[in-house]
């Protein structure tokens, strides 16, 4: 019997094994709005007659052996430690991902990140085939790498893509492009995806109450480089100005929710400026149907690879604003009022002139509605870019060449017994 094709997953710092439970009692991970990248992927091994082992860097150490899957929670090493233990972690996490892939008999590793890129060199070296899937611009925007260590990081890593990476997985076109730079002119295989939604997250979700108040909302990570607090200085502008009629919800976590709070406190604006911390898909779900608008304020000190809260106002049926610092601009234009990166005075400005000219506010919600087909098209999706970059590097047979579906979770899956991580 031929030896089942085996794929090492090293995902982000979300809840694989969260979402692997819920995929196995049938069902999407409800603390995520979109299908989840690890849910896609137990399917799609479940598909393929493929053995996983799914690694993301969430700090709850926890470790689930059932069946074809190994599931890990590996906490990254100093992940926000001054430079030198930064990198030291990045290494580490590299090492230990190799070591990993050669005792599972990994034949392919798909990798998001949670290690430097080029400590994942040996890899080709032992047999398996490297996949990276970028979910996030290699650099700033804009900022090439500075100082010594970033541009040898980058060297580093320029010369992994060109020389052990098999294919390439992307998120957005502002992703290909840094891409096509490191790679200078030498050809691999890159696979598209967008983020795949069901139609049912959204319906229903209908138009706002056209009484006040004309309701913004922001959901992400709470950190200065999201805007945040950027958005509280357009809502004390609105304060100064007597705006009472313009209010502000807030969904996420993140280490910079206490101190907005306070300062929202201090400013005097909390009846209009709510943060309602982490939310569930139930709650967003509140929140988009609620809202006038959806605000993406990212700041370009941050390192966006996409920003899925653009594509979900749009599919909520709400203009956006955001900045060319989210690459989702790209994909949805039609619905977005853009503005100049870091420009706290257009983001006021582009909140007004949809609370106000009734004309264009309705312009960018039928912009909405032409671009929400994309989302749902699970062609475009991440399962559907990696069946498609399996194929490509020769390691799916024909049959499997088909279209795929948006993977549903399946609750077949037969238990077996925990054992020690490798």
């Amino acid at each position: 019997m031929p030896k089942k094709l085996c794929i090492l997953y090293a995902a982000g710092p979300g809840d694989v094994i969260g979402t692997y439970r819920h995929w196995k009692a049938g069902r999407d991970d409800p603390s995520q709005v979109a299908v989840t990248y690890s849910g896609q992927f137990y399917s799609l091994c479940t598909e393929i007659g493929a053995a996983g082992y799914v690694v993301s860097y969430c700090p709850r150490r926890e470790f689930v052996a059932e069946g074809d899957f190994r599931i890990e929670h590996r906490p990254v090493r100093f992940g926000k430690g001054p430079g030198p233990l930064y990198h030291l972690g990045q290494l580490w996490y590299g090492v230990r991902l190799t070591v990993t892939a050669m005792r599972f008999g990994a034949d392919v590793a798909v990798i998001s990140g949670g290690a430097h890129w080029f400590s994942l060199g040996l890899l080709p070296w032992v047999g398996v085939k490297v996949v990276p899937t970028l979910h996030c611009v290699l650099w700033r925007k804009g900022q090439p790498p500075r100082g010594v260590v970033g541009r040898m990081v980058q060297g580093l890593t320029g010369r992994f893509f060109r020389k052990s990476a098999t294919g390439v997985l992307s998120l957005s076109q502002d992703i290909s492009s840094q891409l096509a730079e490191l790679l200078r002119g030498v050809k691999k295989p890159v696979a598209s995806f967008l983020p795949t939604y069901r139609s049912e997250s959204f319906a229903g979700v209908g138009q706002a109450p056209a009484a006040p108040p004309f309701r913004v909302f922001f959901a992400g990570r709470i950190e200065r480089n999201k805007g945040v607090f950027d958005l509280l200085e357009v809502a004390k502008r609105f304060a100064a100005e007597g705006r009472g009629d313009i209010e502000f919800d807030l969904c996420g976590i993140g280490s910079a929710l206490g101190e907005l709070r306070l300062q929202v406190e201090a400013a005097g604006v909390g009846k209009r400026f709510r943060c309602h911390g982490h939310a569930e898909k139930a709650l967003m779900r509140e929140m988009y149907s609620a809202a006038h608008v959806v605000i993406a304020p990212t700041t370009s000190d941050f390192i966006e690879g996409f920003n899925k809260v653009v594509a979900e106002g749009v599919l909520a049926g709400k203009p956006v604003i955001t900045s060319s610092v989210c690459p989702a601009l790209e994909y949805v234009r039609e619905a977005v009022v853009e503005v100049p990166p870091n420009d706290v005075k257009a983001y006021g400005d582009a909140i007004l002139r949809l609370r106000e000219e009734t004309d264009f506010y309705r312009s960018k919600r039928e912009g909405c509605s032409a671009a929400q087909a994309q989302f749902y098209d699970a062609k475009k999706g991440w399962a559907a870019a990696v069946k498609k970059m399996l194929r490509i590097i020769g390691m799916l047979p024909e049959k499997f060449d088909a279209s795929i579906d948006i993977p549903a979770p399946v609750a077949a899956v037969d238990e077996g017994t925990e054992k020690l991580p490798l």
